[in-house]
């Protein structure tokens, strides 16, 4: 399940639940598992799944209801968004470009491929 990569397991698990938040598997409001639920499910130690927890609590994806579990808040989705823009955004948009202009890979051949994946994923 996990890559790897340099990008901790934590933070991994935490884009995993981000995913399940825009894909609408997890909705606002959703009960998430518990912490050693979701552990068992992924297959890592309950620390390592209370820091994504904890992660994900303090970026205001989930909430804490005490003594019944976390949720996930009612601004999920649209806080996730907000954070993939800027981070698609900073650097990483950056070295695409990049490596586009290494390649000689124009605006119109961009745009002409980017089309072509839009119709082809259109139909899923």
């Amino acid at each position: 399940m996990f890559k790897e990569n340099s990008k901790a397991i934590y933070l991994q698990i935490v884009d995993r639940i981000c995913d399940e938040v825009l894909g609408g598997v997890l909705k606002p409001d959703d009960r998430m598992p518990s912490v050693r639920e979701y552990a068992a499910t992924v297959q890592v130690n309950p620390n390592t799944m209370m820091r994504a927890y904890d992660h994900l609590s303090s970026l205001g994806i989930i909430y804490n209801r005490r003594g019944i579990g976390f949720f996930v808040s009612a601004e999920a989705p649209e806080e996730i968004r907000k954070m993939r823009v800027r981070d698609m955004f900073g650097d990483r948009l950056l070295e695409v470009f990049r490596e586009l202009q290494l390649l000689g890979i124009t605006p119109e051949i961009l745009k002409e491929r980017y089309e072509e994946y839009l119709g082809s994923n259109s139909t899923k």
